[in-house]
């Protein structure tokens, strides 16, 4: 019977603490996000599209398309752009997905382990600063052509709020009022949210906002992936509040976009 690998041990000034990505960086560098990347990439890597946050009065809704491109490829139909963080907080990713991805699986680790080596949970803001550092991590891999642009947000306990923070590739962490959005069709879709946002929305108002935004989005930027109804691809959603996070099921996403879609339809009809 084999010897069970021992545990890495650290002096007193060497100890990583709770954070896992500083233990990883002292026992297995090579898993952080960048590592090993120092060439330009002549590879068609599949990036993640359109994803949203948006506050609303109980707390944020959390939404993504599911399409990635490689190029002018379409490289998947249904991937998935929104992940918990922990119980309260969620993730989504644009930008090149497989760093993205892994960078979301190193993220709940770290929060994971953090509240195990603690004995305590991070505040919101701590969490938001995590993901921060490990944006920053991801930086010589993102002057290479994989960049990775999140969305994090969750509802802080100590506020009873939702809130919203963005990030650009160096790492940055900037806190949105009220909703932001990333990737390619960004832009679309944070102008139909801020046309259609208020103060006191709730969450099925809100959660039809970020599906329209995608939608929209969809109609002015090809690499965004609109509804399928053929193939029954909708976008992902989530809700974050008191309860914690929860994703809705494909059926309620699906009930809630033909909803949008019928809508249109009659609109377009009686103008």
């Amino acid at each position: 019977m084999s010897e069970p690998s021992a545990l890495p041990l650290f002096a007193s000034a060497a100890d990583p603490g709770p954070s896992f990505a500083d233990l990883l960086r002292r026992v297995s560098p090579h898993q952080l996000p960048g590592a090993g990347i120092t060439q330009p990439s002549t590879l068609e890597v599949p990036h993640g599209t359109t994803v949203v946050a948006i506050r609303y009065a109980g707390g944020v809704i959390m939404a993504g398309d599911r399409r990635a491109t490689a190029g002018y490829m379409i490289a998947s139909r249904r991937i998935e752009k929104v992940f918990p963080a922990d119980d309260f907080s969620g993730v989504s990713i644009a930008g090149a997905a497989g760093p993205a991805i892994e960078m979301v699986k190193l993220f709940q680790v770290q929060l994971e382990h953090y509240e195990k080596v603690q004995g305590d949970v991070l505040s919101l803001e701590g969490k938001a600063n995590q993901l921060g550092q490990l944006v920053r991590a991801n930086l010589p891999a993102a002057m290479q052509g994989f960049a990775v642009v999140p969305l994090f947000a969750g509802f802080d306990t100590a506020r009873e709020r939702g809130r919203v923070f963005s990030y650009d590739v160096t790492g940055g962490r900037y806190e949105e009022l009220d909703f932001q959005a990333q990737g390619s069709g960004s832009v679309h879709a944070r102008n139909w949210i801020k046309a259609g946002w208020s103060e006191g929305l709730d969450a099925d108002a809100t959660i039809a906002l970020a599906i329209a935004s995608l939608f929209a989005a969809a109609d002015e930027d090809v690499a965004t992936g609109g509804p399928d109804l053929v193939r029954r691809i909708f976008p992902t959603v989530a809700i974050i509040d008191a309860e914690g996070y929860r994703a809705l099921t494909d059926d309620d996403v699906e009930t809630r976009s033909q909803a949008l879609l019928q809508g249109a339809e009659r609109g377009g009809r009686e103008s």
